[in-house]
């Protein structure tokens, strides 16, 4: 009897709806932030039980609030649970953004890409330039990623076992709108939990108890989580919490320990939930620097998974010069690492390029950039433009330069001149003064002094100048070809 017995294939556990396993580990569970370009520089995905905070220190621009309605609109499409902290809740979900193909938002085919860039590509396939033969293999030159680049980052096996690992991450439109009849579903099922920020009195006296946080509001929005989640949360129901602004004027008069107790306690409640994830978002003000005293961004990363800048390029004009093709510049504060010492961004993201630089010549990270086109926001590598950051091209010279040019072709022609008449002896002192009274006037100030020490060199060697050194000659011998005579 043979000992050895075919092993019979594991079972693989169904994953929720738009998560899959991370790349670093199978006990990690992801899910999209609605970016693919965000995705990657999460390490794949936003990991459950964690939380991304977002801040926005330009008041000029709401690309924070943008971020949030990603993380609303991907929740939406994946029939995941989702949860938004603010009184005017329902109307800033109607205000998502929604994929092209609307008539079936929750099909199983691949969402087509409809941005221009993509378009402008198919269309311009036959008309390709042709290019040398060792390059036609390159790839081309790319910036960012797309849904089918963060894709390939996971393990195979995980996405082959999901049958929703097709809509992981949707292709959102920011021409699109979530329809009318999606959000009145959602919100008949109640996949749609809109919290509000002002409570009454009793429920603020109810929910305050010793031990808690200092603020009643805070406290009560705590208390009602941590029902909610204790309710709706399981492993096959992932929910999403989304804060579009916190510590906006709804939140009352709030201090900087309490928003600092308020990541914390959220944080604890993701832990204890391992099947959600949050998304919060600051004013403004609040995302400054200085607003909390020193060291006030340090401490927002410290107390959230993953914490990121988007700092806009409306404040300094110059830096809008310098890059025209970006919007503004991503700073990374903190980054997930759940199950691991390490966040697994540092191996398996391509736009942070840490893990490239580190098999090459050294470790190194790129620098990043953000920019909103019409149709969707991407993260991407910053770099300069062909001209290097300028957008227009000079097709003539600076006044400046042009007539320094003109002044040394002047002068250069004048010494010629006089060298050839010291020469040949053909032209007469009256021609000879009044060449050089052209010539003067032509001629700047500064080249005077070296005019005269030409002139005052020629007088004393006249003669020398005239005679040209004969060229040396080379005679090459037929008999012998390794001698030369000269």
């Amino acid at each position: 009897m043979s000992s050895f017995k075919r092993k019979a294939a594991t079972k693989q556990s169904t994953l929720p709806p738009g998560c899959r396993i991370s790349p670093s580990s199978p006990s990690t569970v992801i899910t999209s932030t609605g970016i693919p370009s965000l995705d990657d520089i999460l390490g794949g995905g936003l990991p459950l039980s964690c939380s991304l905070l977002v801040l926005a220190p330009d008041p000029h621009s709401a690309y924070g609030e943008l971020v949030q309605k990603y993380f609303i609109a991907q929740g939406l499409a994946c029939g995941q649970t989702v949860c938004v902290i603010d009184d005017d809740a329902e109307a800033f979900v109607a205000e998502c953004m929604w994929t092209p193909s609307a008539s079936a938002p929750f099909s199983h085919a691949p969402a087509q890409v409809a941005d221009d860039e993509r378009a402008e590509d198919a269309t311009g396939e036959d008309a390709q330039i042709k290019i040398a033969w060792r390059y036609e293999r390159m790839g081309k030159f790319q910036t960012t990623v797309g849904p089918s680049s963060t894709s390939t980052s996971t393990s195979p096996s995980s996405t082959a076992s999901n049958p929703s690992s097709d809509e992981f991450c949707r292709t959102f439109d920011l021409t699109c709108r979530v329809p009318r009849v999606v959000l009145e579903a959602a919100m008949g099922a109640s996949r749609v939990r809109p919290i509000p920020v002002s409570v009454s009195a009793s429920d603020a006296d109810a929910s305050e108890r010793p031990g808690t946080l200092a603020g009643p509001r805070i406290a009560h929005l705590v208390h009602t989580l941590s029902a909610l989640l204790e309710a709706s949360c399981s492993p096959m129901s992932p929910v999403r919490i989304c804060v579009p602004a916190l510590g906006s004027p709804q939140w009352g008069d709030l201090e900087a320990q309490d928003i600092l107790r308020f990541l914390h306690s959220l944080r604890a409640l993701l832990r204890r939930h391992p099947s959600a994830c949050a998304a919060i978002a600051l004013p403004p003000d609040i995302s400054a620097d200085g607003w909390g005293g020193p060291g006030w961004v340090q401490k927002l990363g410290w107390l959230s998974d993953a914490s990121i800048t988007l700092a806009a390029f409306t404040a300094d004009p110059a830096l809008s010069a310098m890059f025209p093709a970006h919007h503004g510049l991503l700073h990374i504060h903190g980054l997930p690492a759940p199950h691991t010492l390490l966040p697994p961004s540092d191996r398996f993201s391509t736009l942070r390029g840490i893990a490239l630089a580190s098999g090459a010549s050294g470790g190194g990270e790129n620098n990043l950039a953000f920019k909103c086109m019409r149709k969707r926001l991407v993260f991407e590598t910053l770099h300069l433009d062909v001209e290097g950051g300028v957008g227009e091209r000079r097709t003539t010279p600076a006044a400046r330069a042009a007539a320094l040019d003109e002044a040394l072709v002047h002068g250069h022609d004048h010494d010629h001149d006089h060298d050839h008449r010291g020469h040949a002896h053909a032209e007469g002192p009256a021609a000879e003064s009044q060449a050089e009274r052209a010539a003067g006037a032509r001629v700047e100030v500064k080249f005077e002094e070296a005019k005269k020490e030409s002139e005052a060199g020629e007088g004393d060697q006249p003669q020398g100048r005239a005679k040209a050194k004969a060229k040396k000659k080379v005679a090459f011998r037929t008999d012998r070809p390794d001698l030369y005579d000269f």
